[in-house]
Parts: C-alpha cells; sequence; structure tokens
C-alpha cells in the first residue's frame, strides 16, 4: 500500500501524464521519438471571462490528457491585423523546428473578410520569432482555420483552409517552403456542400483528411493517395457528439495501432472537447472515448496537436512551467469538476463560470503535512472543510478544529486503484464523495456499493 505522501505525488503526477501513448499529425520526429506532444489552443469560456484569443500551449504523454503551460496564459498574442487569433496549428518543418499558423479573427464577430493568416517561427516552441501576417489570397471572403501538412512530391508545405467561393465554403490551398512567399491559392476540396477545418494527416503512404460538413453538422474522415487537390474519398458516415461539433484533429499513436479523432463543441456556451478511438484510418468503426480517459485544458477551442520528444516535452516544461493549481474530475460523472459556488462545495459540468472556482492549490494539510487541504485559487486563504459533514468553502480562522476539518489523506481510489479518493483527518472513518452533486463526508469501506465508491472516487488533473 502506498504512502499517503507517495499516492498524492503519483497522482500529480498522473495528471500531467499517462499510460495511453499518441502521436499527431505533421510531424518529420520519427514514431519512435515522438513520446510527447504539444498542442497549440486558444480560449473561450461560457461568459467570455476566460476569453484569449492568443496562442496557448500545452502538453501531454498521452495525447489524451493535457497539462497547460504558463498557467494557461499566452506564450504569444498577435500585434496585426485583427491583434487575435483563432485556430492556431503547429507545424514540424523538415529541419525540425516549427512554423505557427493561426486564423487573423479576434472574438466571436465571423462576418470579416479577412485574406491573411498569422505566422510565427519557433525553433522549440520555447520562444516565437519572426512574427508576420502572411497573405493567401484576394477573395472576398475568408481564411479560416488554417493547417498545413509536408508534400514530398512537390516538395512543399501545404496550407489547407476554409474559404468561400460565392456559393459555400470550401477548402483552399496554398504551397510554400518557408510560410512567407505562398504560391497561388487552388480549390483543394469541394465535395458539393459546405465544409469547415479541414486538417490533414499523412500516414503510411497516404493522405487523410478529417472535416466538419456544415449541410449535416457532422465531422468526416475522408482519404487521398497521394494528397493531392481533390482527390479524397470521404470513408465515415459521420460523427457527432454532443449538440454540435467542429475542429476535428486527427492523432496517431506511434504504432499506428490506435488513432484519435478529436473535436470540440460549436458553442462557447458548451466549451467541450470529445474524441472518438479507431483501429483503422481506412474504416469507418470511430468509437467515442468515455471523458474519463481524456481532460483538455480549460476553456481550450479549436486546437493542433503535434508529436515532440520527451527532451522537448521536459524543456517546454521547464520553460513555461506547470500550473500550480489543480482540478479534481468526478469518476463516474466526468464531465463534471469540484467547485465551489456560493461557499458550496459541488460537482458541476465543464465548462463552468467563473473558470477559476475549479482550480484548487493542493498544500499540506493543515493538520497533517502528510494530508491534503485544498486552498481556493480565486479566495485565497480559504480552503474546503467540513461542517457537519457538508463541505464548505471558508477563510482559514487558525483554530484547530478548521486545521482539521480542512485536512484529507489520499488514498488509491475506491471505484479505481488509478484515481483517488479522500479520506477525512478527523473523521477516518469517511470520505468525501458527491451526493445530489453536493460534496460531504460519508463512511465508506470496501463493501460499499460500487455507486458510493465512485462517488468518491476522483481524478487530479490540471
Amino acid at each position: 500500500m502506498p504512502t499517503r505522501r507517495t499516492l498524492l505525488a503519483t497522482a500529480l503526477a498522473a495528471s500531467a501524464a499517462s499510460v495511453l501513448p499518441a502521436g499527431a499529425v505533421q510531424a518529420r520526429t520519427s514514431s519512435a521519438a515522438a513520446t510527447a506532444y504539444a498542442m497549440a489552443y486558444f480560449k473561450e469560456s461560457p461568459n467570455e471571462t476566460d476569453d484569449s484569443y492568443a496562442l496557448h500551449l500545452a502538453v501531454s504523454t498521452d495525447g489524451l490528457n493535457w497539462t497547460p503551460l504558463n498557467q494557461n496564459d499566452p506564450v504569444a498574442t498577435p500585434t496585426a491585423g485583427t491583434q487575435g487569433l483563432r485556430d492556431p496549428f503547429l507545424q514540424r518543418r523538415q529541419d525540425g523546428t516549427f512554423a505557427v499558423l493561426a486564423t487573423d479573427l479576434k472574438g466571436r464577430v465571423f462576418d470579416q473578410n479577412n485574406q491573411y493568416i498569422h505566422v510565427w517561427d519557433s525553433a522549440d516552441l520555447t520562444s516565437f520569432t519572426g512574427y508576420r501576417r502572411v497573405h493567401l489570397h484576394d477573395l472576398a471572403t475568408h481564411a479560416w482555420a488554417p493547417t498545413s501538412f509536408w508534400d514530398p512530391a512537390r516538395g512543399a508545405y501545404a496550407v489547407v483552409y476554409s474559404a468561400h467561393n460565392g456559393t459555400r465554403d470550401v477548402f483552399l490551398v496554398n504551397y510554400t517552403t518557408d510560410f512567407v512567399t505562398m504560391g497561388p491559392p487552388e480549390v483543394y476540396f469541394d465535395p458539393g456542400f459546405g465544409v469547415l477545418d479541414g486538417y490533414v494527416l499523412p500516414r503510411a503512404g497516404a493522405f487523410y483528411l478529417a472535416y466538419k460538413n456544415l449541410d449535416t453538422g457532422y465531422l468526416h474522415v475522408a482519404r487521398s493517395p497521394d494528397g493531392a487537390p481533390n482527390t479524397y474519398t470521404t470513408l465515415t458516415g459521420g460523427l457527432r457528439q454532443g449538440q454540435a461539433i467542429e475542429a476535428p484533429i486527427l492523432v496517431a499513436s506511434p504504432t499506428d495501432e490506435t488513432f484519435w479523432l478529436w473535436g470540440d463543441s460549436f458553442s462557447p456556451s458548451n466549451a467541450v472537447f470529445y474524441a472518438w478511438g479507431s483501429a483503422d484510418l481506412d474504416g469507418d468503426t470511430w468509437s467515442p472515448l468515455n471523458q474519463r480517459d481524456y481532460t483538455a485544458p480549460i476553456s481550450a477551442k479549436h486546437a493542433g496537436i503535434t508529436p515532440i520528444t520527451e527532451a522537448e516535452y521536459g524543456t517546454l516544461v521547464a520553460r513555461w512551467g506547470e500550473p500550480r493549481w489543480r482540478r479534481l474530475k468526478s469518476y463516474n460523472h466526468p464531465d463534471r469538476y469540484v467547485r465551489h459556488a456560493n461557499h458550496v462545495a459541488r460537482l458541476d459540468p465543464f465548462p463552468l463560470e467563473p473558470p477559476a472556482d475549479q482550480q484548487w492549490r493542493l498544500v499540506p494539510g493543515l493538520a497533517d503535512p502528510g494530508g491534503t487541504s485544498f486552498e481556493s485559487v480565486n479566495l485565497p486563504g480559504s480552503y474546503l472543510r467540513h461542517v457537519d459533514f457538508a463541505l464548505r468553502l471558508a477563510p482559514q480562522d487558525g483554530t484547530a478544529l478548521f486545521a482539521e476539518d480542512a485536512t484529507f489523506h489520499a488514498e488509491p481510489g475506491l471505484a479505481d486503484s488509478a484515481w483517488v479518493s479522500f479520506r477525512s483527518h478527523n473523521h477516518p472513518d469517511r470520505y468525501v464523495r458527491h451526493q445530489g452533486f453536493l460534496l460531504r463526508l460519508d463512511p465508506i469501506d470496501p463493501a460499499a456499493p460500487q455507486a458510493a465508491r465512485e462517488d468518491a472516487t476522483f481524478r487530479i488533473t490540471p
């Protein structure tokens, strides 16, 4: 049986690392070298309190569970055009460095034309240089959601993006060798109905395009033998989770044994990432993943994912730092997180406002440094404590009783030992659990019903 301190340390480490390997699109690094992953994204929250139209980064060791860097604050911000970005994408260049592409659009107003995209250069994602707006076309339309891939037959990068042809949205493409000088635009994919958010994954000599069908609202995957314009055949019948979905991302494991398709909800009021898994890119066998198996950064929207090496992962964490806070994700309601609302501790579905209500500093136990106390991020000095066995957020009053009420001991999850349960310090027969989505302390033993044990099981995650 691990010690409480060891268990908590292990749980914290698991919040930034998991056991399922994953890879991602557009990388020159070999599959064997791609042992970690970087995500670029912007942020939106339901009431706009956490909106950030700038470049954000997160890292993962499995491609499914993500640790935001730089405290989930921007690492680069556009200074020209609209001075905001959406839909950032990370392109691994042939020389191992990166280009960062993004839509030149700030906010939630989508009726403006823009013929440019934002571009940065980066040696290793620890700094961003050469910022510029790159011109793609002279059409009276937009240039949304730019992605790219290396086309070996042309010896150039294909920059694929959404634009309107006067009748419907299609994908255009420009070819470039340096992301400075662009070739002329041409139609890349026009299936006869409106499409949005193209994302190309080269794999095993073929090219796979994920896209949104604007007529139906579903995501699809198509295949081309060579990645050339207008050579794709759609493979899937249509995928959707939630009320609406967009921004597909194709992610491949290093061994090509597993593939993931990400998408995020269309509305900022329901800014949730969803995922599917498949063992066959050429088939129509995508199965939804349980949200228990993946966690996206807070408020993240329309991301791009690329594989990085273990050394690059360490360099990014050292440069930008891991969050000083954590969240508690429910085991049996993995779309919900522990938060405080009107000083009551409860489980609410993600996303929630304000986002900081779900962020906690896990500090040494106030009554026992071998335990844990949960300090609020947006109300510093206030801690989760139990009062008549109900958990509340209250300012520390310096008493011994408060310290004991606010101290908990991490143990292997009662429903899943890879997760965590928290036992009360001064009522050691009782555990933190939710009931009616309110948090309280109840006696729970290993023979308790499965539902009760699941209520008392959480994941510590950024």
